[in-house]
């Protein structure tokens, strides 16, 4: 239920399988499915969002699939049937949950359909308004209503002719807006994946509540909120305190700036940030003169943990205040442009790694950000040098900040030394896809031809492991603040312990796509024992592998869960296993993947069941249908062999052998050749003659 964007292969025989097991779960069930809106929305879910997760629908997603992604992507040419997509993807939601693939961190199947009534008015508008449209999309309409057959190309080529030498009619203004979205990237045309993040663990908020109220930044916050008050306190023409109240403030709150030879507030830098981050804090603002603090405001300084996470959201405005240049004599850094981007990228970077982060590599690492921002060509190398150490001493600035506040934690130490890489061995693959920058950072042999650059490289290696160096980690507090973003940004942000009420299914399907083995044991622990009885806990698990429809996915929860028990108990489950009618056939193919069951140590029956198992799980991974097909042709007299082997079995998955039976007759028996070719003749899913 997730894949990776250059996974395009398996998302396409993933994608078809679902959609034809879908199709045919709504005929049964007398539901609405149109085959290709279908295809489009997993194609959305898939390509549009930074998360990717198939089976995880909020109402963002709704919304973004049925009022952008439709309407730009589908295009319905005049005289075609309309697609019901509403009605569509209310099958597919209720598909996914009935076939045990939603993701259980998502809302409720009551909600998601809710989610889908609330815009279905809104789709019919949105599919015929031009400005939605891509640009595709676009001409293919704009030639179809001016009488062009577009799925005739030679036609729709000189169409596409008379329309660059401007001798046909079309609407102006709708372009111009296609045009705009595109340019300034509000198209949805595929948004980079977000690199996948580890699960975490977090102390209850009661816990993170205590940690905050130690914080000395939230007591200069809360203090300067309270010291504003509601009756305000006057700043000057520009905004600043004046030095009397600034003196004052700076021994109430204990910011422990130097007041000598002090003639403005403006020099009082840690007063100055305070009052600044305040502000964006929405804490306290600037009206007519006078410095007041916000009424709104009361209940988040009353909450320490709210008062902190507000303040941690203000450090992505401070950029002026913390780094800008102070007079007209200086001038910003690298970091100053791109500071929300690499604050946001260091943060992301820390979040969820198991060992703290080696200060060199942190560095070198926003050094390849800069390179990718900004044209270094011009300048020599002691300017360049020069322009790095500027960004760097604001780079300190930015984590001083995050210190301060409680975000990060910084020690010294040696690093781990899973931070130094060493890809001297690389295949000559790898080394041609890698940026030169990136090649010289990492010291990969023979990809810096240049000695000084080799050099260079050598230097940071020797940084990096000679002795001990400065090691940056989120905090807890940090960590909370991090996720909680990671999730309003639509990214995965997996939490130990979130899922103890979940249903066995979706538990053992994320812990599959989603846990390392650590926290995947952590979780089922946690999970058992909000169950209260071990045995019972294990015997859900168990029908929940029992009841998966599909093959492989029940092979990845058995072994998900074989792997997430305590040492032995794992084994002893799948010895019982191997006779449970059902779960024979996936409990011995793990007994034989680990090596704890031999080819020579089955039964005849039991080698069957294996055979018959492969072949089913052969069967989905190559998506079903043709490319089932393309796979046992491939094979020729071995896979006819197997087959008929295999329909012998008493494998229980009764339905799985009679499509394993049909795909073989159409692609091993004597007129298959002529079969495939009626069947792709004929009409496919519904909805397939639309176009993107």
């Amino acid at each position: 239920m997730r894949f990776e964007p250059e996974a395009e292969e398996e998302f396409e025989a993933a994608g078809g399988l679902l959609v034809d097991r879908l199709v045919r779960w709504a005929g049964e069930q007398g539901l609405p499915v149109d085959g290709f809106i279908a295809e489009t929305a997993l194609d959305y879910r898939h390509l549009a969002t930074a998360d990717g997760r198939l089976g995880l629908w909020e109402s963002r997603h709704v919304e973004e699939l049925l009022l952008s992604w439709l309407p730009q992507q589908v295009t319905e040419l005049p005289g075609e049937e309309r697609a019901d997509a509403p009605g569509t993807l209310r099958t597919l939601l209720r598909y996914l949950h009935a076939a045990q693939l939603a993701d259980p961190r998502g809302p409720s199947l009551q909600d998601s359909l809710a989610a889908v009534d609330r815009v279905t008015e809104q789709h019919l508008a949105a599919m015929t308004d031009r400005t939605r449209w891509g640009l595709a999309k676009f001409w293919a309409m704009t030639a179809a209503e001016q009488g062009v057959d577009v799925q005739d190309g030679a036609a729709f080529q000189r169409f596409a002719d008379r329309a660059q030498r401007g001798e046909i009619a079309y609407d102006e203004q709708a372009l111009a807006a296609i045009m705009e979205r595109r340019l300034t990237g509000r198209a949805l045309s595929g948004v980079a994946r977000a690199e996948p993040q580890l699960p975490v663990m977090l102390a209850p908020d009661d816990e993170l509540r205590r940690r905050a109220e130690a914080s000395t930044t939230v007591a200069q916050l809360r203090g300067l909120t309270e010291w504003a008050g509601q009756g305000g306190r006057p700043v000057t023409a520009t905004g600043r305190l004046r030095m009397a109240e600034a003196r004052e403030l700076v021994d109430v709150l204990g910011t422990g700036d130097r007041m000598e030879g002090v003639r403005s507030s403006a020099d009082l830098p840690r007063l100055g940030l305070l009052v600044e981050w305040a502000k964006k804090a929405r804490l306290v603002r600037v009206v007519k003169g006078r410095l007041y603090a916000v009424a709104k405001a009361r209940p988040v300084l009353a909450d320490p943990l709210q008062l902190w996470l507000r303040a941690f959201d203000a450090c992505f405005e401070l950029r002026q205040a913390l780094i800008g240049a102070r007079s007209g004599w200086h001038v910003e850094s690298m970091l100053f442009d791109v500071y929300e981007h690499i604050l946001d990228d260091v943060l992301n970077t820390l979040y969820s790694l198991p060992y703290p982060m080696p200060w060199p590599r942190l560095r070198d690492t926003v050094h390849l950000a800069y390179r990718s921002s900004f044209q270094l060509d011009a300048g020599s190398d002691l300017q360049h040098r020069m322009w790095f150490e500027h960004a760097d001493r604001d780079l300190r600035a930015m984590l001083d900040l995050l210190d301060d506040l409680g975000a990060i934690e910084r020690d010294r130490g040696m690093a781990d030394p899973v931070f130094d890489i060493d890809l001297s061995d690389a295949g000559p693959e790898l080394l041609a896809d890698m940026p030169p920058e990136l090649a010289e950072l990492l010291g990969v042999a023979g990809a810096a031809t240049d000695p000084a650059a080799r050099e260079r490289a050598d230097a940071r290696r020797e940084e990096l492991t000679a002795g001990p160096v400065e090691l940056i980690r989120l905090t807890e507090l940090g960590t909370r603040a991090v996720r909680q973003r990671l999730l309003a940004a639509g990214r995965d942000a997996p939490l130990v312990g979130e899922l103890a009420q979940a249903p066995a299914a979706g538990l053992l399907g994320v812990l599959a796509e989603d846990y390392d083995p650590d926290a995947a044991r952590t979780e089922l622990a946690g999970w058992i024992t909000a169950r209260g009885e071990r045995e019972g806990a294990l015997r859900q698990l168990t029908d929940a592998v029992r009841t998966m429809t599909f093959r492989t996915r029940a092979q990845a929860m058995l072994d998900v869960l074989l792997a997430a028990l305590p040492d032995g108990e794992g084994e002893r489950l799948l010895r019982t296993l191997r006779r449970d009618t059902q779960l024979a056939p996936l409990a011995l193919n793990a007994l034989a993947h680990r090596e704890l069951l031999s080819p020579a140590d089955m039964t005849d029956a039991e080698s069957l069941l294996v055979l018959a198992e492969s072949l089913l799980q052969l069967v989905e991974l190559a998506g079903g249908g043709d490319g089932a097909e393309e796979t046992l042709r491939a094979q020729g007299s071995q896979a006819r062999d197997a087959v008929a082997a295999a329909l012998d079995s008493a494998h229980p998955d009764r339905a799985g052998l009679d499509e394993l039976r049909q795909l073989s007759a159409r692609a091993l028996g004597a007129h298959g050749a002529r079969a495939r070719k009626a069947r792709r003749s004929s009409s496919g899913k519904s909805g397939r003659k639309r176009r993107r």
